[in-house]
Formats: structure tokens, C-alpha cells, sequence
């Protein structure tokens, strides 16, 4: 089975109507970050979208974050607005994953945002059934 390693970092925000999730890079630029406003958001945060939860905490499927969404938690659209606020109230968690990829597909999962390991993903040695010379 191919498996998938690596670790992600993520803040999550618990609002008063959803729960929101922004990956970062790491703790550490986080802390930076923190530290330091100097520091451009695009050094902390893995890619600019904000996500939702619908109330699943920190787990579960994440939706990308309407305007709307938005709009009414933080009272604002502007999504580096929303992000600093994220990151300043939110809570940071890095997590370990290791994955059998092969399984996960096999049961349905999406697998967005998977880390590349190098190896061919998908089935190896299938038979082309009807297709195979004879």
C-alpha cells in the first residue's frame, strides 16, 4: 500500500456560529509571527483560504468559508482581516499523518492536500480484464 507522511499545522477558531480552520507553514512562524506584525502573512499561512467546520471543532470535512460566513463572525469579507483574527484567537495544532492511501481510497475519502511521497499513488498491477492479450 502507498502511504502518505509528513505533518500540517493548522490554527482553528471556535466562533459563535462555526468553527473555522486556516492551515499555516508551522508553529513556529506562527509564534514568529506573533511576535513580530512586520512579518508578512504569506510567511505564516499555507495558502489564503479559511475554512469552516460546521461545528466539528478542529476535525471533520472542511468547507471553504463563505463571505457571508464571514461577514458575520468577524464583521468582515476581507479575508486577511479574518486570518489575523484567526491567528490571534485561534488555537495551533500540528499534526502527525500517516495515511495508507490505498485503503482510504478504497473506502471512499478524499484525499485533497495529500502529501506526495515520490511513489506512483493509485493501483499498481491491475489486469485490464477483457482487454488482456491472450
Amino acid at each position: 500500500m502507498t502511504r502518505g507522511n509528513g505533518s500540517y499545522s493548522k490554527v482553528h477558531f471556535q466562533g459563535k456560529e462555526e468553527d473555522f480552520v486556516i492551515m499555516v507553514d508551522d508553529v513556529k512562524a506562527v509564534q514568529d509571527w506573533k511576535e513580530d506584525r512586520s512579518i508578512p502573512l504569506a510567511q505564516v499561512v499555507n495558502g489564503f483560504k479559511i475554512f469552516v467546520t460546521h461545528k466539528h471543532g478542529a476535525q471533520g470535512v472542511y468547507d471553504e468559508a463563505s463571505k457571508q460566513t464571514l461577514e458575520n463572525e468577524f464583521g468582515s469579507h476581507n479575508e486577511d482581516e479574518c486570518m489575523i483574527k484567526i491567528l490571534e484567537g485561534g488555537t495551533l495544532q500540528e499534526t502527525e499523518v500517516t495515511i495508507h492511501l490505498t485503503a482510504a481510497r478504497n473506502k471512499g475519502y478524499r484525499l485533497t492536500g495529500c502529501v506526495q511521497t515520490g511513489q506512483r499513488q493509485g493501483p499498481k498491477n491491475d489486469s485490464m480484464g477483457a482487454r488482456q492479450g491472450h
